[in-house]
């Protein structure tokens, strides 16, 4: 019994295949976890979602932007029609309530204390402990399992609030709470985020850093799962498992299995 965190799929159907393969993957015993962006780009996002689904608790996962934007969709086009191909194959397809239901159902942070891990789709900033992360990702998650998770999809994108501040409350908050754990990348420590830069560490303007790299982020002396960073790339550190190795961009998918820290890899999508 094996438990392997996976990076970002992004529809990359093959590529997975191949890595099940590669690390003999036992759907009787061992445990998948991914820290989202199960779709978009790949090309084969909807037998992507199909294969995991499928893998019921052997399957844990963290929901990323895409699989936000995904959803987004869902409820923007009730009868298919997304300008996005890839998106609107899921939106077509018999079993897309199913297989939308069971992800919105999914968290935006999860904790294990068998492992003794937090994993996030992006990162957390450094005001935040890790009761106040899952506290935060359950407030989101409430109004997406609720009658109010259309509300929030159409406000998704429309929120401009990029500073964490305590005791702000709203849909604001609720935006900012959803971009910071699948979003992040560089963030100043003030807890204001920057989201216009995706390169790799050293590429973002000053003050701003990488949020793993504070020296007083609370979250410090626990270990975190997280993907959404291609350009960081595989980041294997003793409190730190970056699992984005840009698998869509011709990089890598790569599988960290948790009980060696034992890596995996195989060719992405453009190999």
């Amino acid at each position: 019994m094996a438990t392997y965190l996976i990076g970002d799929i992004q529809g990359c159907y093959d590529p997975l295949q191949r890595l099940l393969e590669k690390i003999n993957f036992d759907p009787a015993g061992d445990s998948l976890w991914c820290p989202g962006d199960l779709v978009n780009r790949g090309g084969n996002s909807l037998q992507v979602l199909r294969l995991l689904e499928g893998l019921g608790d052997r399957f844990v996962m963290t929901l990323g932007n895409h699989d936000l934007y995904l959803l987004a969709e869902h409820y923007k086009y009730p009868d298919g029609h997304s300008p996005n191909a890839e998106i609107n194959a899921i939106l077509q397809a018999p079993d897309r309530l199913k297989l939308l239901e069971w992800l919105q159902r999914q968290p935006l942070a999860r904790w294990s204390d068998r492992h003794q891990i937090l994993m996030v789709h992006a990162g957390v900033i450094p005001q935040w402990t890790l009761e106040q992360t899952l506290s935060c990702a359950a407030e989101v998650e409430r109004v997406l399992r609720s009658k109010k998770s259309r509300k929030f999809f159409a406000r998704m994108r429309k929120s401009r609030v990029r500073k964490w501040r305590e005791g702000r409350s709203g849909w604001k908050n609720r935006q900012l709470i959803s971009s910071i754990l699948t979003r992040l990348r560089f963030c100043h420590h003030n807890g204001k985020i920057l989201t216009s830069a995706s390169g790799p560490p050293g590429s973002q303007p000053p003050p701003y850093r990488p949020w793993f790299s504070h020296e007083h982020r609370k979250t410090r002396h626990i270990t975190i799962a997280f993907g959404h960073w291609a350009a960081l790339g595989l980041h294997v550190k003793k409190r730190l498992l970056g699992v984005d190795s840009a698998c869509v961009w011709g990089g890598r998918l790569s599988a960290v299995r948790l009980e060696d820290r034992k890596i995996f890899q195989v060719p992405g999508l453009f190999r």
